[in-house]
């Protein structure tokens, strides 16, 4: 249990960086007037190769790969995309569609990248 919470930790604090970067990326395109989806989708693949590399390395210490990389972006990807269409249909303001993404991106993605994308091959 102690392992989790020390790879959570450094997920979070990286997590925090991908954030900034996500965020900062987000509100620059919708302000352009681009969608929620696609400015959500868009600043997730801005942010997820910083995130991505960093867990692979500091979080996981795992060994990182195309296909790894795959698995992890395909899913994210969804989820922020997924994201930002409710905050189109429901139209919630930006910033509401932006905090649920990341909180739940948060939880959702470490449990992903632990168990399956960075899982420790036997």
């Amino acid at each position: 249990m102690r392992i989790i919470a020390k790879q959570f930790t450094k997920y979070l604090s990286i997590g925090v960086l991908n954030t900034l970067i996500h965020w900062v990326i987000f509100f620059a395109l919708t302000y352009q007037g681009l969608a929620q989806a696609l400015a959500n989708l868009a600043a997730f693949i801005a942010a997820v190769t910083f995130s991505f590399f960093a867990n692979s390395r500091y979080t996981f210490t795992s060994t990182y790969s195309i296909r790894r990389y795959l698995l992890f972006t395909s899913f994210m990807g969804l989820l922020a995309y997924t994201f930002g269409a409710l905050g189109d249909y429901l139209a919630l303001p930006a910033l509401v569609t932006l905090v649920s993404f990341s909180a739940c991106s948060l939880i959702i993605g470490f449990v992903y990248s632990k168990f399956i994308v960075f899982k420790e091959e036997k």
